[in-house]
């Protein structure tokens, strides 16, 4: 009988220490899975900012392209403005005063 409970004490320790090694182990690979997943997010935004400052010059230049034409375009529709209020800006005048007092 005393061999018996030895038995089931020792059986007992056994798998306390499997279950604390197991427990352990899962801990150091939670660590290493925070680890590793920080030097993976750190090189994903190392490479990100080289591509971004790679590209930088480029995105500007067409920027600045577009940006001309759309300056461009603004000046000739003021012109055009310009011109069409030259034309008919005393007319647009008396009819809106007319409109406004009631006439």
């Amino acid at each position: 009988m005393q061999d018996m409970i030895k038995q089931i004490v020792e059986m007992d320790r056994k798998a306390r220490e499997i279950t604390d090694a197991a427990q352990l182990e899962k801990v150091n690979s939670e660590k290493e899975i925070t680890i590793r997943r920080e030097e993976i997010r750190n090189d994903y935004l190392e490479k990100a900012r080289k591509r971004i400052a790679r590209n930088e010059p480029d995105e500007r230049a067409a920027a600045e392209a577009n940006w001309e034409i759309v300056k461009q375009n603004y000046a000739e529709l003021s012109q055009k403005l310009d011109e069409r209020y030259q034309e008919m800006g005393d007319k647009w005048v008396s009819t809106i005063v007319a409109r406004v007092i009631g006439e």
